[in-house]
């Protein structure tokens, strides 16, 4: 057959599908976002109720062993942990001496650990390695330290490899009633747990110093119990101030049975933590125990930790159990007409077919919302709602438990039953945990709340993201072909063209490889964003007059090549096309260390990066499509500017009266200082992009 006659060659079905949505970009961008927003509308109607996924937990499977006893002797604790605040003297050496005292009269090995506050140091990659347990600064005085107080019950039936903490914030200088219930809970199962023959794992109580800070204390035992000690690394550190070390002041005690030692004792790998938190009765309406279980960078506890605490403390101890919420979703009213609408459809769907089990009611949409954006909210944020954060940094399952009684702390005889009811939660949380044969594994790590009995999982609320982000490369990749058809068809209808020869076949390869001009600008803006980002950690480097120029030359210096020559002036499809792929890159990285930032990144990046257009070119058009582009362009470039996106963000949930200038500031000061990955995000993607996008709006084409 003539070559002439020779069938075009079919192009497989994969290809034609990509043509086909590349060539209808508009289509696919409004449809794709458009179903993104309601996907992320629907989680709360879509959640699912929780359940236990490991059989061997057995929550109330046993009854509680917690006797009167028990509670006799943490009432008596109790009352010896109030009564040092009516003495003077060095309340905080006398309180640690009390709680070690107790228990090592139990017969647990007991030890102090002593720690210093550490100071906030900027670490850009933190959550990638782990920090120097050993580093201690020199500024800090012989008398800046707190110190914890640490009990372990040798498991009877273990070997020593497992173990379980429950830990017990307490000021150590002043103990409130709340601390010292929560102490007297947390007593109350140690004294019961030193007897008993079921246990399987070694129990760790961890009496907290927080006057540092809760999170303080409880992380700095973490380091030294994580860090291995070979021969006298631990000696240094130990003889710090030495003549005046509190720990061998806490030595001249009236012990003589036991030996606490300053020595830092282990036992195994923890398999779970608790920490025992009280509130102050009168907040609360009703006995209520809160749930928090957010740590750093969005990690959550395994589900089935929280699901086992849902149930010993709803169907045995009567506890109504809550977890955190936006209060002020619930009086918006275009929630309530959203959920009045779902409620509506889920009626018209089952009366179709009773199967289908579609919609729930509007006010259980409204509290699931406010639940969910609250559980999003936090996760987005990276930094932790408790101590219980410092555990999920070394993969250990962990929540804090607060536990609100029905009446006034105060009340003497409601004290036994409240010691009671939150002590037998604890003892069969610890039960429970005891049972299981390896760590938690079965049941879900990525997830959202909408109540403490229901949850998205990972497999719904992905599908939203990926709908927002789908359109990222289609119209990345319609850019670039449609950059490449205009100047194909200028050649063909420019007059002065000439006939085909080698020069415009070389013209024609060195044209396939323009967009590299733009892909030097959007690496040069993102290398600034890093720079950016790393600029707090930069100035505290190096000399006060040096610091001040760096910052002069990072934010005031010219970041976008102003003698560009007119054809790359030109090409602002091709850049818009690199900075689309940008984001896309960026986002989806995101979502692997963090979904909740990279879902609310995409609510304001994807609108600004497809909708961005030269505003030239629009109020050239003289048309109503142009001046609507414009506008939106506008208000998404004002929105998607990180402070104005704070503001606003919340404005709208907590009402604009109570917005501040240093608000953001602070904000960015906290994600600075718990080395959140959402602060690489906004100074190494967000606003790099909204920067492009901005030099897109303002294209001198």
């Amino acid at each position: 057959m003539a070559e002439s006659e020779t069938p075009k060659t079919r192009r497989r079905p994969l290809v034609r599908l990509g043509i086909f949505l590349i060539s209808h970009s508009l289509l696919v961008s409004v449809v794709c976002c458009t179903a993104g927003v309601l996907a992320l509308l629907l989680l709360p109607v879509l959640a699912k109720n929780t359940y236990i996924s490991e059989n061997a937990l057995m929550p109330g499977s046993a009854n509680a062993m917690l006797s009167s006893e028990d509670i006799s002797e943490a009432h008596r604790f109790m009352n010896d942990l109030t009564g040092l605040n009516l003495k003077t003297g060095e309340t905080g050496i006398e309180s640690s001496r009390l709680i070690a005292r107790y228990m090592s009269d139990l017969g647990a090995d007991v030890n102090y650990h002593k720690f210093h506050p550490q100071p906030n140091q900027f670490r850009p990659l933190h959550f990638f390695s782990n920090s120097d347990s050993r580093i201690i600064q020199e500024n800090i005085g012989c008398s800046s330290h707190g110190v914890n107080t640490v009990g372990i019950i040798r498991a009877p039936r273990g070997d020593g490899k497992e173990a379980i903490v429950l830990v017990t914030p307490y000021n150590s200088h002043k103990i409130d009633l709340a601390e010292a219930l929560s102490l007297a809970i947390a007593y109350s199962v140690f004294s019961l747990l030193t007897r008993v023959t079921w246990l399987a794992k070694d129990i760790i109580w961890l009496a907290a110093d927080s006057k540092y800070g809760e999170y303080t204390s409880v992380s700095a035992w973490l380091r030294d119990y994580q860090t291995p000690v070979f021969g006298d690394f631990e000696k240094p550190y130990s003889e710090i101030c030495y003549e005046s070390n509190a720990c061998h002041g806490l030595k001249e005690s009236e012990i003589t049975e036991r030996k606490i030692s300053d020595v830092f004792r282990r036992a195994g790998t923890m398999a779970a933590a608790l920490v025992i938190k009280v509130s102050d009765g009168n907040k609360q309406a009703d006995g209520t125990l809160s749930i928090y279980a957010e740590a750093s960078n969005g990690q959550m506890p395994n589900l089935d930790l929280i699901n086992i605490v849902n149930n010993l403390a709803v169907h045995r101890q009567g506890l109504q159990v809550k977890v955190e919420k936006l209060l002020s979703l619930l009086d918006s009213k275009w929630l309530r007409i959203l959920g009045e609408v779902f409620e509506s459809v889920g009626n018209i769907a089952r009366s179709l077919n009773p199967q289908w089990k579609f919609g729930i009611p509007a006010a259980d949409y409204m509290e699931g919302a406010a639940t969910l954006t609250s559980s999003l909210y936090y996760q987005a944020l990276g930094v932790p709602t408790g101590s219980h954060g410092a555990f999920r940094d070394y993969q250990v399952d962990a929540i804090t438990l607060e536990i609100s009684p029905k009446v006034a702390l105060n009340n003497k005889i409601k004290q036994t039953e409240f010691l009671q009811r939150g002590g037998r939660l604890i003892e069969g949380v610890i039960r429970s945990v005891n049972n299981l044969l390896e760590k938690f594994h079965q049941s879900f790590f990525l997830y959202l709340l909408t109540s403490p009995s229901k949850f998205v999982s990972v497999g719904v609320y992905m599908i939203a993201f990926a709908l927002l982000v789908a359109p990222l490369p289609i119209v990345a990749a319609s850019l670039y072909s449609d950059a490449n058809k205009w100047d194909s068809s200028l050649k063909k209808h420019d007059p002065t063209s000439s006939p085909k020869s080698a020069d415009d076949e070389r013209r024609n390869i060195l044209r396939s490889w323009k967009w590299l001009y733009a892909a030097k600008q959007v690496f040069i803006i993102h290398s600034w964003g890093v720079i950016v980002s790393l600029l707090p950690y930069l100035i505290c480097q190096m000399p006060n007059w040096m610091s001040k120029v760096l910052t002069w030359l990072i934010l005031g210096s010219p970041i976008i090549d102003a003698d560009a020559s007119q054809s790359q002036k030109r090409e602002w499809a091709i850049l818009k096309s690199v900075t689309i792929s940008a984001a896309f890159i960026g986002l989806c990285l995101m979502s692997v260390i963090n979904f909740a930032t990279a879902e609310i990144g995409a609510l304001l990046l994807v609108p600004m990066c497809l909708l961005a257009h030269p505003l030239r070119l629009d109020v050239r058009a003289h048309s109503l499509k142009a001046f609507t582009r414009a506008g939106s362009n506008l208000v998404l470039g004002f929105i998607g500017f990180p402070p104005a996106a704070f503001f606003v963000l919340k404005g709208s949930f907590e009402g604009f009266e109570s917005v501040n200038i240093s608000d953001f500031w602070n904000w960015i000061e906290s994600l600075w200082a718990w080395n959140s990955a959402t602060y690489l995000y906004i100074g190494m993607v967000h606003l790099p992009c909204w920067a492009l996008c901005i030099w897109i709006l303002l294209h001198p084409c």
